[in-house]
């Protein structure tokens, strides 16, 4: 669930060679610039779990490197402040799911660090979590993810890394 803050990352287990702090910024900024403020929630976790997501929500008994987890086309709705007045309430965007050994794995592959490749996967992973879809929709998210990276300094993304 998000923070009154906005978008949250969790580490199923600290890790000495990511910057947790500098990966809820990320989250954060991903949050303002890309989904309009709707706040996600990011688990970096293990093979075993991803796997059971996996398994349990797409059917494909596999660990992947990243899952999204659309909340669906919710309504925004209302909170109440502390001085009694309604303020709109953000409708969530959904969940993402990462796998810290496929990351920290992709990362040594490909010449950057696993902060890195984090940050890769939950941009990649925001990207579904807005409704885009590279295996169906003409190479839109593509460049969109391209864009972005660009943007924020990535390194080549998911797709481009498959894309001949």
């Amino acid at each position: 669930m998000s923070s009154p803050e906005g978008s949250t990352v969790t580490f199923w287990r600290s890790q000495i060679e990511v910057r947790p702090g500098a990966v809820l910024r990320f989250a954060r900024k991903l949050q303002a610039q890309i989904a309009r403020g709707r706040p996600f929630d990011c688990l970096i976790t293990g093979d075993a779990q991803v796997r059971r997501l996996n398994r349990e929500f797409r059917g494909k008994d596999f660990a992947t490197d990243v899952l999204s987890f659309p909340a669906g086309d919710i309504q925004a709705g209302v909170r109440k402040t502390g001085d009694k007045k309604r303020s709109p309430v953000l409708p969530r965007a959904g969940d993402i799911a990462i796998s810290l050994p496929r990351a920290r794995a992709q990362a040594k592959r490909l010449g950057h660090s696993t902060e890195q490749e984090i940050r890769i996967l939950i941009l990649h992973g925001l990207l579904h979590l807005l409704g885009q879809d590279h295996e169906s929709d003409d190479g839109r998210m593509a460049r969109a993810e391209k864009r972005w990276r660009a943007r924020l300094g990535l390194p080549a993304g998911l797709i481009e890394r498959v894309l001949p």
